[in-house]
């Protein structure tokens, strides 16, 4: 008997002819998109648009548009698992499952984050911000520090502007307060 044939015998046995597989976990997923659609959707019915009376959208838009969206999505996903649709396996991770969590790179992580937590109202936000992407680049394995600082402090620096300048967002200057 040639591998094709058992291929074939194997899923007559799993699923005979004319029954179509439903995987009906995929129903939790339609509950949570609904619960989520109908809380953005019930949350926002008594909004008022308050100063902004000249937005054209008001505040109830985006929420809105959200709650829709995730109720079409349930709709969608109930339809296709009803008419026997099955998700794929994710064929091109390359992550071996079999091998155990490296709780040494996690705890390096939370500690960067955790001085950078700690620092960042001294320093400022460009000097941890670039400390923070440098720390990071190198406990997951970056040997090239010059590089990944100067990156981190464009970056950094860069943020700060987008968010201090741009959306006036203020973000800690720290010692560089006059400088920035």
């Amino acid at each position: 008997m040639s591998t094709d044939n058992l291929s074939t015998d194997n899923q007559t046995e799993a699923h005979p002819v004319g029954h179509r597989h439903r995987d009906m976990s995929q129903f939790v997923v339609v509950g949570v998109l609904v619960a989520v659609g109908l809380f953005a959707i019930i949350s926002t019915w008594d909004v008022v648009a308050g100063f902004a009376k000249s937005d054209p959208l008001g505040p109830r838009a985006f929420p809105r548009f959200i709650g829709i969206g995730c109720l079409v999505l349930a709709a969608i996903l109930a339809w296709r698992t009803l008419a026997g649709d099955v998700p794929e396996e994710d064929g091109g991770e390359d992550v071996d499952l079999t091998m155990r969590a490296d709780w040494a790179t996690v705890g390096k992580l939370v500690a960067i984050v955790l001085v950078n937590v700690a620092l960042v109202s001294f320093l400022g936000w460009a000097i941890t911000g670039a400390l923070l992407f440098a720390g990071t680049t190198y406990v997951l394995g970056s040997r090239t520090p010059v590089r990944d600082l100067i990156i981190g402090a464009v970056l950094s620096v860069g943020s700060f502007y987008a968010f201090y300048v741009g959306l006036g967002v203020p973000i800690p200057p720290g010692i560089l307060d006059g400088i920035l």
